[in-house]
């Protein structure tokens, strides 16, 4: 059952964020990469924030930024009548995560640019990022090694074809650089990104350097994107971008085994097609956005169903278990959709929510255990208590599996995250909570948070409630 306190904490933050909507006057800018309008550096709860560089008009040759982001965490402890290797554990110490990057970018050409993105990661997250579908901390997928790695997170060309005369003006960002750019153009990336840089953004809930923690809040739980264990792979996106509508369609590499560190270049076998249509649209002056995306992904994945029969069980540690990677098959299909909206209340408030949705008949390969997540929040800066560059968030999600999914794990089956030997099945809920204290003058922000979590990894029989509290520290320059 939810506390008292915690009821009080819920009811404080939504009397908070509601009241803040009636205040301020004017409108916000939707991301530059739809609408050609420049944002703000401190826009409105719609954006983290970010600093500018240079002055309007400027045309840089060099792009060079820097963040760091560290986060703590610790949940409470919890009864449970049992748990296995890949459960949440009842009781554990607080966990770190780090991650550095370096963004460093180069103008080629007109309308082209090669951008390249060194990343030091390392730390580790509750339980070792395993136990919920909705993992604690959104860093952590990053993390392949408690010990920090250096590694390349990105390197990629990108170019632009313009459609149009008219142009807007970019201000130096991460992986932007400033200067005029076509407000209608068709544009093309080659090389290693991470898909969620340009497909299902929110500019609320999307990126848990600045924004909620959770993995099912920075990105849809149920579109299971390709990347290797630390978020990344290699890909060609082609757009069409315009005023108020974009065009985006992808084609990647996917990891040679599920969550696993190295891409599989065999791409007559393994690979992944992502399309994603994005509206704006103004409701009563207020700004929003709709997203639909679908997605069929191809590797050698295990099927779920075919695991549980006897010929593929495993006999470990004293029982049969269903054996997922003994059904590997190349060929094997996933496929899914998202629906994801965004809608300002005022400048200072607004709403966000994701539905997403996969067959969940064959193995997980990529992100996380989400078959089904359904997800609403609000947020709001602090302009009504005089800190207008503080951000505000509270969010709930409801993540499920597929019956075939929830089967295999019933019978004792592993996933990469999910494995309590059992199953109760039960929707997982998360409950999220942040407030970020931003310092403009030291280009940081520090941000408490807390997460509520009831049946994590759908297991009833060890519901909780389980209470994680974190704390984030983001340096960016």
């Amino acid at each position: 059952m939810i506390t008292s306190t915690f009821r009080g904490i819920v009811l404080l933050a939504v009397g908070t964020l509601l009241a803040s909507a009636a205040y301020g006057q004017g409108g916000v800018t939707p991301p530059s990469s739809v609408l050609p309008a420049k944002p703000p550096a401190a826009a409105s709860a719609q954006q983290p924030v970010h600093y500018e560089y240079g002055e309007p008009g400027d045309k840089h040759g060099w792009s060079v930024h820097f963040q760091q982001t560290i986060i703590k965490q610790w949940h409470s402890e919890f009864r449970a009548p049992y748990q296995d290797s890949l459960s949440l554990q009842v009781r554990e110490n607080a966990k770190l995560s780090l991650t550095t990057t370096a963004f460093i970018g180069r103008r080629l050409w007109h309308n082209g640019a090669i951008f390249v993105n060194p990343e030091v990661s390392g730390g580790s997250g509750l339980s070792g990022a395993s136990g919920v579908a909705g993992a604690l901390n959104g860093e952590t997928f990053r993390v392949g090694s408690a010990e920090p790695v250096l590694y390349l997170a990105r390197l990629f060309l990108q170019q632009r074809f313009a459609l149009t005369d008219e142009v807007v003006d970019d201000e130096d960002d991460f992986n932007q650089l400033g200067g005029p750019r076509p407000t209608r153009y068709l544009g093309i990336v080659v090389g290693k990104i991470s898909l969620a840089d340009y497909f299902d953004q929110n500019s609320y809930s999307h990126d848990p350097r600045t924004q909620f923690f959770n993995w099912s809040l920075m990105s849809a739980g149920g579109w299971d994107y390709p990347a290797n264990t630390r978020g990344y792979t290699g890909a060609v996106v082609v757009q069409y971008i315009s005023p108020g509508f974009a065009v985006r369609a992808a084609t990647s590499l996917m990891p040679t085994y599920a969550n696993g560190p190295d891409l599989d270049y065999d791409y007559g076998k393994a690979h992944a097609e992502t399309l994603e249509l994005t509206k704006v649209y103004s409701l009563r002056g207020h700004p929003g956005t709709v997203r639909l995306l679908g997605y069929r992904n191809q590797a050698g994945m295990g099927n779920y169903t075919q695991a549980l029969e006897p010929q593929y069980n495993l006999y470990e540690n004293g029982r049969y278990r269903p054996n997922l990677i003994a059904t590997r098959q190349a060929y094997r299909t996933k496929y899914g959709f998202v629906v994801n909206a965004e809608q300002e209340l005022s400048p200072s408030v607004g709403l966000f929510g994701r539905f997403s949705y996969d067959d969940g008949k064959n193995e997980t390969w990529a992100f996380t255990e989400i078959d089904r997540s359904l997800s609403l929040g609000i947020t709001s800066d602090g302009k009504r208590w005089h800190r207008p560059t503080d951000r505000l968030g509270l969010a709930v999600v409801g993540n499920g599996l597929a019956p075939e999914h929830r089967a295999y794990l019933a019978r004792g089956g592993y996933g990469f995250i999910l494995g309590d030997g059992a199953l109760t099945y039960a929707t997982e809920f998360i409950t999220e909570l942040y407030y970020s204290i931003d310092f403009p003058k030291y280009h940081a922000a520090l941000s408490p948070d807390y997460q509520l979590v009831l049946n994590p990894g759908y297991n009833q029989d060890r519901k909780g409630p389980i209470h994680v509290a974190g704390l984030r520290l983001h340096v960016e320059f």
